[in-house]
């Protein structure tokens, strides 16, 4: 028998197409795998509800089901106090067509002024680029709304696949047991423990950064006189599933309903710079103690997670990206031959 090493060139080969192999499926599939991920990360969360009232001597499929429905209350007062806030937005629609107008007519009589565009010759170029734009646009709209069917009618079934995984806990440890026959119990236990861990703390603590970040905007927002003022500051906290730039895009909103609604433009610039300040304390140091101790990767894999999954999955992977991230550097950890890919998403140790 021949014992010829094979060669490096052949091994990286041969990696770099599983790499592509897998990431073709991770797209593929995406429709599939986002609604799988969270139901994952979610079972993971409730799982210490679900087992303390099992402690109490509630039969698991009891436990489990309250369980959910705990969570269903949770956000269906969440919606209705939004859909609130929504419907007291009726009132500024009068005051958005008013400024509407009137920004149609600066921007008219500044075309007049600046390139001698008369009125006419403004409407016939609306119109045309108007056609155009909804030619462009018609294909990627139908295209987006036949995906975005088939990606809700798989959330849908988030809640039966968090019930089934928590149902059926102790047979997926038991399959990892066979899986890794040759490792020792003790130390599957402590990989997937630590997998929990990692999740329970991540969820748990992006929780309370949203609460903070909630509660400063929508303080600001009541300083400077916003109308909804909880509302919009928690949409922008929400946003913070988004990582690094989403208080920055919950900024919008608020920032044209000042321009609105409010005789001076010193109110958006108000808006804007305290919501820049809350993002900054967000990113450099509430999500950092709050989260950054729970998650230990550095800036660098975060924001390469970030785009990879962004552009994989979508919304869906952005909000994935970092709990994922986490949990692929445990496994990392755990296997000698790739605890060099687990160091190079650790955080930098400081000298």
């Amino acid at each position: 028998m021949s014992n010829r090493k094979t060669s490096p060139s052949i091994i990286l080969a041969a990696n770099l197409l599983i790499g592509v192999i897998l990431v073709f499926i991770l797209w593929v599939l995406k429709d599939v795998l986002v609604p799988l991920a969270f139901a994952g990360i979610l079972a993971i969360l409730l799982l210490p509800v679900c087992a303390f009232l099992e402690r109490k001597r509630f039969p698991r499929v009891l436990a489990i089901s309250l369980t959910i429905l705990i969570v269903f209350g949770i956000v269906i007062l969440v919606i209705t106090l939004m859909v609130g806030q929504i419907r007291s937005l009726d009132e500024v629609w009068p005051q958005m067509l008013e400024k509407g107008e009137e920004w149609l007519k600066m921007g008219q009589n500044l075309l007049s002024e600046k390139l001698n565009m008369q009125q006419a010759e403004q409407l016939t170029k609306g119109r045309e680029y108007l056609t155009e734009l909804l030619k462009s646009s018609s294909s990627l709209i139908s295209g987006t709304l036949s995906n975005t069917t088939g990606f809700l009618a798989n959330l849908a079934l988030i809640p039966l696949y968090v019930f089934l995984m928590l149902l059926y806990r102790d047979f997926f440890e038991e399959f990892l047991f066979k899986l890794f026959k040759n490792v020792a119990h003790d130390s599957v236990l402590v990989v997937t423990n630590k997998i929990k861990d990692v999740a329970q703390n991540y969820m748990s603590g992006l929780i309370l950064v949203i609460l903070i970040i909630g509660a400063l905007n929508t303080l600001s927002l009541l300083l400077l006189g916003i109308e909804n003022a909880f509302f919009f500051g928690f949409f922008a906290a929400v946003l913070v599933l988004v990582p690094y730039i989403g208080v920055a895009i919950g900024s919008i909103l608020p920032i044209i309903l000042a321009l609105i609604t409010k005789d001076s433009a010193w109110y958006a610039v108000g808006v804007a710079i305290s919501f820049g300040v809350i993002q900054f304390l967000e990113g450099n140091f509430i999500t950092p103690y709050i989260v950054g101790s729970k998650v230990s990767i550095n800036s660098f894999a975060a924001i390469v997670a970030l785009i990879l999954f962004g552009n994989l999955w979508g919304i869906g992977g952005l909000v994935l990206a970092l709990p994922l991230t986490a949990i692929v550097k445990v496994l990392f950890d755990s296997i000698d031959k790739l605890k060099p890919w687990g160091f190079l998403l650790g955080d930098v140790e400081e000298d």
